[in-house]
């Protein structure tokens, strides 16, 4: 299915949220996802439905300056 991860298009075979971030190879922590500007709490994501043309975001925090 094609998506929209970070703003961009992508196809991907995952079905949950769940699947599409780990098939990121992010770290465990530190991770945060939202789904058409709405954050999806992590509790939620092996359970939450990716559709054809959703607009994922995903982002990582990082430390430094």
């Amino acid at each position: 299915m094609n998506i929209f991860l970070n703003g961009k298009q992508q196809q991907t075979s995952a079905t949950t949220l769940a699947e599409l971030v780990a098939s990121l190879s992010l770290p465990a922590a530190g991770v945060a996802a939202a789904v058409e500007s709405k954050l999806v709490k992590r509790t939620e994501w092996e359970t939450f439905p990716l559709a054809e043309g959703m607009h994922v975001t995903v982002v990582r925090a990082v430390c430094g300056g």
